[in-house]
This record gives C-alpha cells, sequence and structure tokens, in this order.
C-alpha cells in the first residue's frame, strides 16, 4: 500500500465537516505555520519540489517567488477548480469528500503569499460541489479559520467560491482571471504573467486544487522529507483520476514510484480489464496528452518498465512517450476504435475553442469534419496527410495552450494507429459495423520515424 498524503483520512466518517476534520489533525499545520515566517513557509515548499498538478507540472515554489510585492497593492491566490479536462475528475473528489484539506491549503498559502482575498474559481458544472465548499467555508469562518485577525495572528483572509460558465477554456489561467473579473473568458497575452499582473491587475498566483492541498502535509512533515517520496523530481504524492475499460474506476494517490503495468493491473488500483479483454492503448493525463499504444505504455522504446511519474511517462518525447498531464488515466480495451475516439476529442476542443486565434478556431472545426469523414467511411487517403499538416500547423501558434491541446491527440493517434486510419479508409462499410481491434499494437515496439 503506497503512502497516503491527502487521502489519508478520506474514509473517516463526517470528514466532510469541520468537528472530524478538526479532530483528525485538521488546521493542525495552519497553526504551525502561523509561527513560521513567510519566507521559511515559501522555503519548505521549494525544498518540497512539489509540482503543479494540473497538468504543466511548473514548481510550485518558484512560481510562488515570482509574485510581485508592490507597496501598498493588494495581492491574490486563486485556486483552479475549473476541472473540465476529458478524463480528470481527482480535484471534484477532493472537494466533495475533504473540503477543509483545501480550505486549509488556502490558508497556509494565502498567508505565505500576502493574500488576504483569495478565490476558488470552480468549474460551472461542479454546482453541488461549489455548495460544499461554501458550506465548508461558513464552517471554517465560525471556528475562526477565516475572516479578521484569524486566531489572533493578526491575519486577515476571505475566501471567495465562484462559478464559472461551463466553458473548458477557463481553465487557463488567465481566461479564468478575465471570467473572475466578469468578462468573456479569452486567454491574455503573456507578458504581463499573472504573478506580476493578474486580477484586477493586481500581482496573483493561480494554483490547481490538488497543488495547494499538497501544501498542507508540506507543513507537517517538511519539505526534506516530502521531496523523499516519488522519485527524482517527480516528489511527493500524485491523484490519479482512473477510468475506461478497467475493473476499478476511481480516484487513487500513488507516491509516482510504480510502474503503470502494477497501476493498471493490481487489485490495490485498477484491477486490471474487465472480461479478460488485453490493452490496446492508452491516454494517462488527461484528454490532452498523447495517446500511446499499449506497447509504448507499459515499457518504453528502450524497453525499459515505464512508471506512473512525470520523467518517465514522457521518456521518449512525443516520438515514443506521453505524458502525466493532470493526471486523467483512459484505458482504452482492444474492442476500442482510435478514429472514433479521436474524432470525439477533436469534437469536444472545436466546442471549447474560445475563437480568438485563427489557427484554433479554424483547425479545430477542420480536424472534426475530417475525423467524422473517416470515422462514417467517406474518408480518403489524403485527408491522413491533411489532418497531419493541419494540427502541425495549429500547434505552438496559439495564444494558450488549447491549440496544442487539441493537436495533440490527433498527431498521437496518426502516428501510433496510422493502419487503423488507412483500414477506415479502405474498408467504408465494414468500418461501420466493427472495429479494427487490436492489430499489433501490444507487439513488441519498433520504432519508425514519423516526419514532421
Amino acid at each position: 500500500m503506497g503512502q497516503k498524503l491527502l487521502l489519508k483520512n478520506i474514509d473517516v466518517p463526517g470528514i466532510r465537516h469541520y468537528q472530524a476534520y478538526r479532530e483528525n489533525g485538521g488546521y493542525a499545520n495552519a497553526e504551525k505555520a502561523f509561527k513560521m515566517t513567510t519566507d521559511e513557509i515559501l522555503e519548505e515548499v521549494k525544498t518540497s519540489g512539489l509540482r503543479g498538478r494540473g497538468g504543466a507540472g511548473f514548481p510550485t515554489g518558484m512560481k510562488w517567488s515570482f509574485l510581485a510585492k508592490p507597496e501598498g497593492v493588494p495581492r491574490h491566490l486563486v485556486v483552479n477548480a475549473d476541472e473540465s479536462e476529458p478524463g480528470t475528475f481527482k480535484d471534484r473528489f477532493l472537494m466533495e469528500y475533504i473540503p477543509h484539506l483545501l480550505i486549509e491549503g488556502v490558508l497556509i498559502s494565502s498567508f505565505c503569499l500576502g493574500s488576504n482575498t483569495s478565490f476558488i474559481y470552480i468549474r460551472g458544472e461542479y454546482a453541488w460541489v461549489a455548495e460544499i465548499l461554501k458550506e465548508a467555508i461558513d464552517e471554517a469562518k465560525a471556528a475562526g479559520w477565516l475572516g479578521k485577525n484569524i486566531q489572533g495572528t493578526g491575519f486577515d483572509l476571505e475566501i471567495y467560491v465562484q462559478r464559472g460558465g461551463g466553458a473548458y477554456i477557463c481553465g487557463e489561467e488567465t481566461a479564468l482571471l478575465e471570467s473572475l473579473e466578469g468578462k468573456r473568458g479569452n486567454p491574455r497575452l503573456k507578458p504581463p504573467f499573472p504573478a506580476v499582473k493578474g486580477l484586477w491587475g493586481r500581482p496573483t498566483v493561480v494554483n490547481n486544487v490538488e497543488t495547494i492541498a499538497a501544501i498542507v502535509p508540506i507543513i507537517e512533515i517538511g519539505g526534506e522529507a516530502y521531496s523523499k517520496i516519488g522519485v527524482g523530481r517527480s516528489t511527493g504524492t500524485k491523484l490519479i483520476s482512473a477510468c475506461g475499460n478497467i475493473n476499478k474506476p476511481g480516484v487513487y494517490e500513488i507516491d509516482m514510484t510504480i510502474t503503470v503495468e502494477e497501476f493498471i493491473y493490481s487489485d490495490e488500483y485498477c484491477g486490471g480489464i474487465p472480461n479478460g479483454k488485453r490493452l490496446k492503448a492508452c491516454i494517462p493525463g488527461g484528454s490532452s496528452v498523447p495517446i500511446v499504444p499499449a506497447n509504448l505504455l507499459l515499457k518504453t522504446a528502450e524497453g525499459k518498465p515505464r512508471y506512473m511519474n512525470y520523467e518517465s511517462l514522457s521518456e521518449g518525447g512525443f516520438q515514443t512517450g506521453t505524458m502525466m498531464g493532470s493526471g486523467g488515466f483512459i484505458v482504452l480495451d482492444e474492442d476500442q476504435d482510435v478514429v472514433y475516439h479521436t474524432y470525439t476529442l477533436a469534437r469536444f476542443y472545436r466546442h471549447e475553442s474560445c475563437g480568438q486565434c485563427s489557427p484554433c478556431r479554424e483547425g479545430t472545426g477542420w480536424m472534426e469534419k475530417i475525423l467524422k469523414r473517416i470515422d462514417e467511411g467517406k474518408g480518403k487517403m489524403s485527408d491522413i496527410e491533411l489532418l497531419w499538416d493541419v494540427q502541425r500547423k495549429i500547434e505552438g501558434n496559439t495564444i494558450c495552450p488549447l491549440g496544442d491541446a487539441a493537436a495533440w491527440p490527433v498527431a498521437a493517434a496518426i502516428r501510433h494507429f496510422r493502419d487503423e486510419f488507412e483500414w477506415h479508409i479502405n474498408n467504408p462499410e465494414e468500418c461501420l459495423t466493427r472495429n479494427f481491434g487490436l492489430a499489433h499494437y501490444a507487439d513488441p515496439i519498433e520504432i519508425k520515424e514519423t516526419a514532421n
């Protein structure tokens, strides 16, 4: 059984509410943090090696250290709870079942950053979770953990929950800030970065829910002890949302030292693939990261075991690897149709594009139409090269990463599953009644260079 930091008390009856949370050590780490200087807290976060858990994996302590501190100008912490990446639901689980952990994390982080007004910007569809958070905030305030002169420290903090309008683009931090200000959620040009000019032009730190919750165990055990959990630069624990063709879908906390094979097949985690089916492919980090076939998921191109951490999953680059991303782990068995699933993702990104950048606005629509054509048995061979060309012209040519997020799944699907696309085109009637199947995707790998 792996070490649990975030979910260690998840099975305690009533842990959603203040009394049970407090009785099980809740807010003790806020008390500990209040006895430290802000520089000492920042140093612990830096030492811990904590990386942003929303997908980018940027070092949290470094991000905090960039926060500008002009005299007399308020600063803000904004928690990004706009969890809209298909396949990702770990933040929802955390907020729904142990909301005070997040609130304690916001309290410690706000104290360190000098934010007296902090916000939790939550996905619009998470209406019931927003109510749970508001209730927990009221409980914390009634117990003296929010408001004026918290616990006699002289520190003031108010936390507000703001529901989004259901736009995936608002998961991008600058679009989130625009939405929070009451504007249309379009990403901003950077620089200036939010750390200098963020919410209402004030210095702002934007961090993911899991990232802020992880501050609590870092204060509890110390940054050095936290850094020794995991491996290399993949320190601490990571929440994984596992779904798709597995026996035990759910949210798991791992310490990033286990292999992908163990995560999929062990009874402690996903429990294997139902009905004796074989593994075909996996999207290990949420819909925006490259899909990889089974033979590149369980082992790297060099034949080494693939581990559930940032470095191992990305080994080989996009040619033979993928990304940890947000930890949305989607497993596909031998009966799944990669062309259809790629079309589904393209349709999502076309719908969610804000339309501000023409490569994304036009390109996502093109990709959706071409993939629909191929999926329905109406494609032609030139469509594959056209798809490759369109995704290549989107990637790296937009203000925010949504363009990349739309392009990468298409590129990876063509790179690894080109024969499945060709089969759809060559068998226009048969592809409507059956899937391509497993083919060679679980066989020992032979690397073929793909032209960029």
